[in-house]
């Protein structure tokens, strides 16, 4: 999963951003409105963790703004401002969530584990792949009940595929969701990735589209526990 950071305390992003790789989420920062306007222009995301105050603007503006123009991604406001007028405005502008700083950092993984599984159509986090249970949450994956070893990287690309539903996702977005935008790696390294994955939990656990990219094989799209 892909988040957006808007935080224009340096030091608070980075927490954010390390916890939250910490536990198989990919993101990337931004300091202001216009960082996080580029940043959304320039790419699909998850889910938003967003800070009020910005330097530029408000916060809640910029939410307004986003949900006037059709951008539907699960929010998740994270300000200092913690009074229940506050969290009115938020919720009436469009946020899926609000938590008051000072907070910790794994209420903040598990709200966002909760919009995400909200906003995946989920009920459970739980997920029956033919042989395969995944657990979306722990990133624990169990194959004719046997703990499958996966690596971080994998859990991030089968986590991307399972919350893409069957769409077809290029070897760029899939770069993306496991890198960032902000490292530089070689451009084999998801094709290594899909063919680990495939290894482990069958060949026709993710289908290659030819010319577009990878999609979660067909007979298991929609597949819940």
């Amino acid at each position: 999963m892909h988040i957006l950071i808007v935080e224009d305390n340096a030091l608070v992003a980075s927490g954010i951003r390390t916890g939250l790789e910490l536990h198989g989420f990919t993101s990337d920062t931004a300091a202001s409105v216009a960082q996080a306007e580029a940043r959304m222009a320039s790419r699909d995301f998850d889910a938003c963790v967003l800070d009020l105050g910005l330097p530029d603007g408000d916060g809640i503006n910029l939410l307004r703004h986003w949900r006037a123009r059709g951008h539907d991604l699960p929010v998740l406001i994270l300000t200092a401002r913690g009074t229940i007028e506050d969290k009115v405005a938020g919720f009436q502008t469009g946020t899926d969530d609000y938590l008051t700083k000072p907070f910790d950092l794994q209420e903040l993984v598990l709200r966002l584990q909760a919009l995400l599984r909200r906003a995946g159509g989920r009920a459970s986090d739980l997920l029956a792949l033919g042989d395969c249970l995944v657990n979306m949450t722990t990133g624990e994956v169990v194959r004719d009940g046997a703990p499958v070893d996966i690596s971080r990287r994998e859990w991030m690309l089968l986590q991307a595929l399972l919350q893409a539903r069957g769409r077809v996702l290029s070897p760029a977005q899939l770069h993306d969701s496991l890198y960032g935008q902000d490292l530089d790696v070689g451009s084999n390294t998801v094709n290594v990735h899909v063919h680990h994955l495939r290894r482990k939990l069958g060949a026709d656990i993710i289908d290659t589209v030819r010319g577009l990219g990878f999609r979660l094989g067909a007979r298991y799209c929609g597949g819940a526990a």
